[in-house]
Formats: C-alpha cells, sequence, structure tokens
C-alpha cells in the first residue's frame, strides 16, 4: 500500500493507505507493524525512513530441514538483515516445519519473544504452545532459545537488548517521563 511520511520535530508521522487498485479488489492483506523503544540518549536523534524490498532480506535455511529465517535486521547464519537500529535488535520471520525444532542463540540477557503468526509453536522444557497471534516471552537467563513446530508454523522471532529505563507512554509517544511527552506533544502541534 501506499504510505505517506512527512517530518515532525520529534519523529515521522505517517499515514498508512493502501493502494485504490486493492480497494477495488480486494484480497489478503496481512500487516505487523512492530514499535520498538529508544533509549533515552536517542529519542531525539533526526528521524529517518527506511525502505526495505523482499530482494533485500536474506534468507536463511535452518539446521536440520527445520525450516528457513528472514532476516530483517541482526544477524544470524553469517548473515546480517537490513534493517538498521540504534541497538542490537534481531527481527526473523521465521518458517518452521511441522515435528522440527530449531535452536536460535541469542545474546545473554536479552529480551525475546517470538509472535506466532501461523501454526502452533512450542518451546522445549514447556509443555505449553502457542497459536496463531498469541506471544512467547523468554526468559533472560541464558542465550539459547529453541522452537519447536507442532505444525507447519510462521513465526516472528524478536530479541533485543534490554534498555532498562523508565517508559512512559500516551498516544503514539513513547518517553522517559512526563515532562518529555508533554514536549513531544508541544512539538507536534
Amino acid at each position: 500500500g501506499d504510505v505517506q511520511w512527512m517530518t515532525a520535530p520529534s519523529g515521522i508521522l505517517h499515514e498508512e493507505m493502501h493502494a485504490k487498485a486493492f480497494a477495488s479488489r480486494g484480497g489478503p492483506f496481512e500487516v505487523v507493524q512492530l514499535w520498538v523503544n529508544l533509549p533515552q540518549r536517542f529519542k531525539m536523534t533526526a528521524p529517518r525512513y527506511q525502505t526495505l524490498l523482499d530482494r533485500e532480506i536474506p534468507l536463511v535455511e535452518l539446521p536440520n530441514d527445520a525450516g528457513s529465517a528472514r532476516l530483517i535486521s541482526g544477524s544470524l547464519g553469517g548473515r546480517q538483515g537490513p534493517a538498521q537500529t540504534f541497538t542490537p535488535v534481531n527481527l526473523w520471520d521465521l518458517k518452521l516445519r511441522a515435528g522440527k525444532s530449531a535452536v536460535f542463540t541469542l545474546g545473554e540477557g536479552d529480551t525475546a519473544v517470538a509472535f506466532v503468526l501461523d501454526g502452533r509453536v512450542g518451546s522445549d522444557g514447556d509443555a505449553r504452545t502457542a497459536g496463531a497471534a498469541e506471544l512467547m516471552v523468554f526468559e533472560r537467563q541464558g542465550n539459547d532459545v529453541t522452537l519447536r513446530a507442532e505444525s507447519d508454523a510462521r513465526v516472528l522471532l524478536m530479541t533485543g537488548e534490554p534498555i532498562d529505563e523508565p517508559v512512559v507512554g500516551y498516544g503514539p509517544f513513547v518517553m522517559n517521563t512526563r515532562q518529555e511527552i508533554e514536549q513531544a506533544i508541544s512539538d507536534i502541534r
């Protein structure tokens, strides 16, 4: 779809719209919108927009025929995703094969979550599973996360270095203090 962008003093404002042809033709439309917090020292950095085309996103085959990973950001299997981030962030779009497990080695103490788009997934050592539109949150201890596909599955695996700063949110604004939120609102006005 079409996206309109304009730069504002505190960031980028956008209005998401789909193409006229899609509006008349219809069909499936899948969107995942992620908001990534920044450490306070980067919050007033000049805004930027990154265009990521499918052909620029590396595809890595997982060991033991477990599936594949599209690397949007971060690194896996000696490959690097194209998205630029302010702190280390992995964002991998996984396709997992039923009955297979894949082990992902992450940074010690990183925050790690898996959002299931389709299928059913579990994690070794845990009898629970997650299905479509469910989120798995992993402990920060250790380096490895194992995903076990109970059925063919598509999963977003997201990891990042913890920021460990206060978070104050209001509408689309995420800052560290109420005063910073008020300043962002003032800037937008």
